[in-house]
């Protein structure tokens, strides 16, 4: 790719409904942007989509997934284990090359105002776009969920939108959209159903609770087992294997093992630790699709695309 180049990463409240999902992701194929990765889960019952390309058709496409996520997705009906404020739930946009954080600062701002503009969904703005000290962290920016904060807007000003509104919209919600640096999404299996064991564990190493810098986790179940879901925003002062190492520890201390590791989305070369035990404990992890850098040169085909090529065939 010439010129700049910024990922984006919306995460989308529909994980069960694969032609919705695909509805989505086929809504942001736009002129200069290449799909990365989309993947859903029913438990969580969200869709994580990777896109990337020049600035300025990214936000088109992350806009345009909005807005389809708003006609698809009624959050009055939804459930799912994974905390969401909305139908299009959060939006990153994270600078790859030939462009800084502060300018990925200036796209985030206009793609929220988009997103208000053509749908009437409100937007809280976070992590370096956050317009407010108190909304850097998107965990305080979605305190409550839908149900919690379409209540709060109407009681309590401070928690009002920064864009829009004052009150949510009715069946999608509200948007995060935030600039950032790159995370890992890991998440972390175990042979044991028991997630009071495990929601003990994130306590232990999420950085908001004393544990370790950069890393947010929560306890689930999904697939019938206890999974520890977690983000690592900074995996260069916490890399993931002291991560999976401290896991590992605090799980044999409750006596329970990890089964199997998997990563959400992409994984940037520089995370990479190729001789690390989490590295072979990631189910069905091929390099050529999971790396991030590879994965550019190696886009995926839209949907249409790709359904078109099967009828050829």
């Amino acid at each position: 790719m010439n010129g700049p180049v910024i990922e984006c990463v919306p995460n989308f409240s529909e994980g069960v409904d694969a032609q919705r999902v695909e509805a989505i992701v086929s809504a942001m194929r736009v002129e200069g942007v290449r799909l990365l990765d989309w993947s859903m889960d029913g438990d969580h019952n969200r869709s994580v989509v990777t896109i990337a390309g020049e600035p300025a058709g990214v936000v088109e496409a992350a806009v345009r997934g909005a807005g389809k996520a708003v006609e698809l997705i009624d959050l009055t009906r939804q459930r799912g284990v994974h905390p969401r404020i909305g139908a299009a739930d959060v939006i990153p946009f994270v600078p790859i090359s030939g462009i800084k954080l502060e300018q990925c600062v200036l796209l985030a701002r206009q793609a929220g105002q988009e997103i208000w503009r053509r749908f009437g969904v409100p937007v809280y703005f976070y992590e370096a776009a956050a317009a407010r000290p108190d909304r850097a962290k998107l965990e305080d920016v979605r305190r409550g969920q839908f149900e919690g904060m379409r209540e709060a807007v109407r009681n309590d000003p401070s928690r009002r939108p920064d864009l829009g509104g004052p009150e949510l919209h009715p069946t999608a919600g509200a948007c995060a959209v935030g600039a950032r640096k790159f995370l890992v999404a890991y998440n972390i299996y175990f042979d044991s159903s028991d997630v009071a064991q495990v929601r003990a564990i994130a306590r232990e190493i999420r950085a908001a609770t004393g544990g370790l810098k950069g890393v947010k986790a929560m306890g689930v179940l999904a697939r019938g087992r206890a999974q520890l879901s977690m983000n690592i925003t900074d995996f260069a002062a916490t890399p993931v294997s002291q991560v999976y190492s401290a896991v590992q520890s605090l799980a044999a201390q409750r006596r329970i093992a990890i089964a199997e590791g998997e990563i959400i989305g992409l994984l940037p070369e520089a995370a990479c630790e190729r001789k690390s035990e989490w590295m072979r404990q990631l189910n069905g992890f091929d390099e050529q699709t999971k790396v991030l850098e590879r994965r550019l040169s190696v886009p995926l085909p839209w949907p249409d695309e790709a359904r078109a090529a099967r009828g050829a065939a």
